[in-house]
């Protein structure tokens, strides 16, 4: 079984660029890579520099798909729909592709919450099934403040949840929900990267602060992804030049077991 990695981290912190970034270069080590994204706040496909004219559907939103696969209309809840839906062609048939990276957007259950027996949560489930015990890419995900379509079945399998942290006392709090998310639903690796790190002092904070946690690196305040922000393109788009650290922290990623 490939790499599976789940990134996680509070609003605002890089989370979905950093995992953009680290997908494209694990990719250019002739590795397959799937990115998926979890956030219902939709991102990464910008991050990963696919352009704005093409039109994404999130698979939660494929309501044919969904009625197809389950025999239950979207919204529903209760009646009876399969619980086991065929779901092993939908990341080559919905994914696109760009540098080696395949980006699928999983979107979210609009109604009955996180927790909701429906049609749409169901084919989410188990495509996240598929895609972390089945599939043989490096499979990137990048994940909402929970873990919504990841079910006990699959955190087991999941690799480590990469927590992304800034410095400030905050990022102690915002770690802790993680990690403790992250021992309810399995997942026995919690790993951190700094992020936005300007100084000796900000490194030394978030060193502090997270003295029980494993830290992969950290990775500075950079410019490109700033001025990436302002203009909507994808931050190093020769991925050769982004900064040693990130390259570093992605290399360690790719060689976990």
């Amino acid at each position: 079984m490939s790499l599976k990695l789940a990134f996680g981290g509070k609003g605002g912190v890089g989370k979905t660029t950093l995992s953009a970034l680290i997908a494209r270069i694990i990719a250019q080590e002739e590795k397959k890579v799937i990115a998926i994204d979890a956030d219902p706040v939709s991102n990464l496909a910008s991050a990963l520099g696919i352009s704005e004219d093409i039109e994404i559907t999130p698979i939660a939103q494929l309501s044919d798909l969904i009625a197809e696969r389950t025999g239950a209309k979207p919204g529903t809840m209760g009646g009876f729909f399969t619980l086991n839906p065929k779901v092993d062609d939908i990341p080559d048939r919905f994914s696109h592709e760009r540098d080696g990276v395949k980006l699928l957007v999983m979107g979210t259950v609009q109604k009955g919450g996180s927790g909701c027996i429906c049609p749409e949560s169901t084919i989410l489930k188990a495509l996240m099934l598929h895609l972390v015990l089945q599939r043989d890419e490096v499979v990137v995900m990048d994940m909402e403040a929970g873990v919504e379509h990841l079910g006990r079945a699959t955190t087991s399998s999941v690799n480590a949840l990469v927590t992304v942290v800034n410095p400030g006392k905050r990022s102690r709090v915002a770690a802790l929900q993680i990690r403790k998310l992250a021992e309810d639903m399995g997942i026995k690796r919690v790993l951190v990267i700094g992020n936005r790190v300007r100084s000796e002092e900000d490194r030394q904070m978030i060193m502090d602060s997270l003295s029980d946690f494993e830290i992969l690196g950290f990775v500075p305040e950079l410019t490109e992804v700033a001025e990436s922000d302002r203009t909507g393109e994808r931050p190093y788009d020769d991925i050769n030049t982004v900064p040693q650290a990130l390259k570093e922290i992605a290399l360690k990623l790719a060689s976990l077991e």
